[in-house]
């Protein structure tokens, strides 16, 4: 089976596990909560916006605007989530990684 090619860095890969856990919710500052929470990682929120950016426009996510909240002054939250390609992305990013895991002498 041949693997689809991506150019994901370990990051943006974090941020497309986080994005795929959140569903629904998944917003910056959702995301940036979540990764702290999971990973132990602290990263502004303009990296985690950037790195959202930037996965739109590869085409591994989606975005669309959510309504008007009073707990932000009536401004609007971005929300995410994974397109088909994103999927498949990270489906063969697990796949190289368990198939190299495989090979990879005991450690320790």
């Amino acid at each position: 089976m041949k693997l689809f090619r991506s150019s994901l860095g370990e990051f943006e890969e974090l941020v497309m596990i986080i994005v795929a856990i959140l569903g629904d919710k998944a917003y910056g500052v959702a995301v940036q909560e979540e990764i702290k929470k999971q990973a132990g990682r602290e990263i502004s929120i303009s990296a985690i916006h950037s790195v959202l950016t930037r996965l739109e426009q590869k085409k591994y996510l989606l975005s669309w605007m959510g309504g008007q909240t009073d707990e932000r002054g009536g401004r609007r939250k971005r929300y995410f989530k994974l397109t088909g390609s994103g999927k498949l992305a990270l489906r063969d990013l697990k796949k190289l990684r368990d198939d190299l895991w495989k090979l990879l002498p005991e450690i320790g």
